[in-house]
């Protein structure tokens, strides 16, 4: 994760003579001012607090040196007692770095002690997805669950809007019938919305296939819906995508996270804006870096 850009900053009442506490709050103030998600804010800000406990709490801006976090990173990995991950390592690191940098940029600090500490990225494997072929196979299956007896319609209405839209599991979950509008101008919609203020952001419309608003009302009808749209369980749903993949004869077993990386690999790959893309997903743009980089490695040739 990484920070936004700074633009304006509250430094007035900071300098080299200031501890890390107060500066950390001014921080904070600052990343929700430019619209960092909450998690983020918490992640980056306890990464902070953790340094200033390790430090003297009498230790001034000015005097940090790069080797006080050198030595503080040190501790983090084999003093501390605690088990830090590579990826929770990276993440502070990058907290560090913002932070000073942040100081620096804004002339509170002459010196960016932080710059010359080196960073250790860590990204995680590349995800599995579905060929075209694969997808295409699943659909296949799922139709037939729905046209053959015992008709079942719950398999293509849950795969064809995981594929087409690339929801999470836990926005699945969450959907209600009024969450979705077969009447908008543009064509059917599903609302993504959350209840939680803080998460706001992660509200969207994404367009509805026209296979899926065909079969809605004989789904809705055939399963008597009238508050959530997949009211199963979890454990539930997931049996449904098994089945799906033992049916198509895939060795791979299609998931909420598989679907969702293919339907993000496929609008790429169809020359969707990236931005668009980042937005279908209801991600942050910092989240999206990692996402993006994915995305062209996915889409990269192999070579034999």
């Amino acid at each position: 994760m990484t920070p936004p850009e700074t633009t304006d900053l509250p430094t007035a009442h900071i300098s080299p003579r200031t501890t890390l506490i107060p500066a950390i709050n001014a921080w904070r103030y600052y990343l929700e001012d430019q619209g960092s998600s909450p998690n983020t804010i918490k992640a980056f800000v306890g990464d902070l607090n953790l340094l200033a406990s390790y430090l003297p709490p009498d230790k001034t801006l000015g005097s940090i040196s790069t080797t006080d976090l050198n030595n503080f990173l040190n501790w983090m990995q084999k003093g501390r007692g605690v088990p830090c991950s590579p990826k929770t390592l990276s993440r502070r690191i990058t907290s560090i770095k913002a932070f000073f940098r942040w100081l620096h940029e804004y002339g509170v600090l002459l010196v960016d002690p932080a710059e010359q500490v080196v960073q250790k990225s860590v990204i995680s494997p590349l995800p599995t997805v579905l060929n075209p072929d694969e997808v295409r196979d699943a659909l296949r299956v799922a139709e037939e669950f729905w046209r053959k007896a015992p008709q079942d319609s719950r398999y293509l209405a849950l795969f064809d809007m995981l594929i087409n839209t690339g929801l999470k599991k836990s926005e699945i979950l969450a959907l209600r019938l009024n969450h979705i509008d077969l009447e908008a101008p543009g064509g059917g919609l599903v609302f993504i919305r959350y209840a939680n203020p803080q998460y706001r952001f992660k509200e969207r419309k994404i367009p509805l296939p026209e296979t899926w608003i065909n079969l809605y009302p004989e789904y809705r009808a055939q399963y008597n819906l009238t508050d959530k749209l997949y009211p199963w369980s979890p454990r539930r749903l997931e049996y449904l995508l098994e089945d799906i993949s033992v049916q198509a004869g895939l060795e791979k077993h299609i998931s909420f996270e598989m679907c969702r990386w293919t339907c993000a690999l496929s609008d790429w790959q169809s020359g969707m804006e990236p931005d668009k893309i980042r937005q279908k997903l209801g991600i942050s743009k910092i989240q999206w870096r990692e996402v993006r980089m994915k995305l062209r490695k996915l889409s990269a040739p192999v070579i034999e």
